[in-house]
């Protein structure tokens, strides 16, 4: 396999340096990916890849990392992210299934699925925080990665206003628990409003404060969640769940490659 000369990358050198760096080694094909939604007890979890095209077409004006954008300018470099992206994929895993296969698990696996799905063979892969095995192409994972590498900020864009829009749906699916506005992160109005009226099935139940509230605290987290919706919960969601996949420049999606295990690490909460 393939793999670079060592390089060094200062910090400084700007958003796109790392990127440049890989394609000046023969890595014209430089994919990013990240997710939204880990320290959320509510909600989907969304990962996403991008390969940004090289040169000047590949810079997108007010790119950063998702967090620190507003929602408008969020909206803004998600259009263009969508526009020029070579090719894009965003995947989405509902609370279901975060409670039956743990939260680290699903986190790599969507990154995973999201990487493979890319219809532009990537030639190097830059991961957040996390490495992702199994790509068959060499890989990074960067700390903060977001703030470093343009792709991975990218991804974060693509994967943030992804979750944000289902969030606001939910919100009005579930209008008890402000959904819109907290977009399932932990806040005092949230847990106000998880100890008024419970958890609904958007909940995630391995987390600790929702299984608290639910009293199933007692239980192992992957067997916390309730077997099939409350009484007043619709059935079906109005968002695809497990694979909502989107590549760019009018190319063709591949079937999502199969999701692998890997090491287990139950319901951590932020």
């Amino acid at each position: 396999m393939l793999t670079p000369p060592r390089t060094v990358v200062r910090r400084e050198a700007g958003l796109y340096a790392l990127e440049r760096a890989l394609q000046r080694r023969g890595f014209r094909h430089v994919a990013g990916a990240d997710e939204a939604g880990r320290g959320a007890c509510a909600g989907p979890l969304v990962a996403a890849a991008v390969v940004l095209p090289e040169g000047r077409r590949g810079e997108i004006d007010g790119l950063a990392d998702s967090k620190l954008l507003t929602p408008a300018s969020r909206e803004r470099v998600y259009e263009e992210v969508v526009a020029r992206a070579l090719a894009y994929t965003v995947v989405v895993i509902p609370a279901d299934e975060v409670d039956a296969r743990g939260l680290h698990v699903c986190n790599l696996a969507a990154m995973r699925r999201a990487l493979a799905s890319l219809t532009t063979r990537p030639e190097y892969v830059l991961t957040d925080g996390f490495g992702v095995d199994g790509l068959g192409v060499p890989g990074l994972a960067v700390w903060k990665g977001d703030r470093v590498a343009a792709c991975v900020a990218a991804a974060s864009v693509l994967a943030k206003v992804t979750r944000d829009r289902i969030m606001v749906e939910l919100g009005g699916v579930f209008p008890a628990y402000g959904f819109a506005e907290h977009k399932g992160y932990i806040t005092p109005e949230h847990t106000a409003a998880l100890r008024e009226h419970g958890p609904c099935r958007e909940h995630r139940f391995s987390y600790v404060n929702v299984a608290t509230i639910s009293g199933r605290d007692g239980r192992p987290p992957r067997s916390r969640r309730p077997v099939g919706p409350g009484p007043d919960e619709p059935m079906e969601r109005s968002w695809a769940a497990g694979g909502t996949v989107g590549v760019a420049l009018g190319e063709q999606p591949r079937p999502p490659a199969p999701v692998g295990e890997d090491v287990v690490m139950e319901g951590g909460v932020r």
